[in-house]
């Protein structure tokens, strides 16, 4: 079993920093697939392009680019590289500085696939701060990264988790490119009674149907607000939404502004 030592991954480093217990770092991933690996430290990684299969003991999770997931460090997982290019970005800390802040446990346990976009927006201000390396972005990386713990300490993880495999199905249909179609058309594809997808599914999503959609379409366009090649009129067709007013009002609705005010800030260098 290979276990990789603070700040090492899989690929080629673009760039690395080491902040008192703190390293963050961003990869371009070239393995097409790793061995079964462990890290020293914990830490998240953010899938800032391409698409990548997370897979442990307990099951896969597919990872296309803006998907945010944790390790700890006595999880043991390899990856696959599903497209041509992946690029990721990681946060890593040392177990003193996660017990020095007296973080819950729970954090520690397994792996959890983080799925609320508004995670992603804290993670989009650490990247900001990571690249911009100012004399103000030590205190400002500290209390992010902070934020960013007690943020996920409040929400409950799904990797793991024991779900009925049509519910897998369906996060990969969304996370792939879900139609919009009916409740009947959606039960059809995956096999499961209409009455019973409409009870069972916001239980487990931990949410309506709508919102988890509507939530899906947008962590899929941050996967895309770092990569400059793509216009936001491209990222509205890619991501499925109508037109970009309906883009843009959906973008509003969970971060307050609209996406290419805040797309500046994320590739503000």
């Amino acid at each position: 079993m290979k276990i990789l030592k603070p700040g090492m991954y899989y690929g080629v480093e673009h760039s690395i920093l080491n902040q008192a217990g703190l390293i963050l770092s961003e990869y371009q991933y070239e393995t097409p697939e790793t061995d079964w690996h462990y890290h020293e430290n914990p830490y998240f990684m953010y899938v800032l392009q391409g698409k990548l299969m997370d897979i442990n003991r307990k099951g896969r999770s597919y990872c296309p680019g803006g998907s945010l997931i944790f390790h700890n460090w006595q999880e043991t997982h390899r990856n696959t590289k599903e497209s041509r290019q992946a690029r990721g970005f990681h946060i890593e800390f040392s177990k003193a500085w996660f017990e020095e802040r007296r973080l819950t446990e729970s954090l520690w346990e397994g792996s959890s696939l983080l799925s609320d976009p508004r995670l992603h927006q804290t993670v989009a201000h650490i990247f900001f701060e990571f690249r911009c390396r100012d004399r103000y972005s030590s205190l400002a990386l500290e209390a992010l990264v902070l934020q960013l713990c007690t943020e996920v300490e409040a929400r409950e993880f799904t990797i793991g988790s024991k779900e009925p495999a049509w519910v897998a199905q369906f996060r990969q249909l969304v996370q792939e490119e879900m139609p919009d179609c009916s409740l009947l058309a959606l039960s059809e594809c995956l096999g499961v009674h209409p009455v019973h997808l409409s009870r069972s599914l916001p239980k487990y999503l931990k949410t309506t149907l709508g919102d988890y959609i509507r939530r899906e379409k947008i962590r899929k366009a941050l996967g895309f607000f770092g990569d400059p090649g793509y216009s936001l009129s491209e990222i509205t067709y890619l991501c499925g939404f109508a037109d970009q007013s309906h883009f843009t009002r959906t973008f509003r609705l969970y971060f307050g502004e609209p996406p290419g005010v805040y797309r500046k800030e994320f590739l503000k260098d």
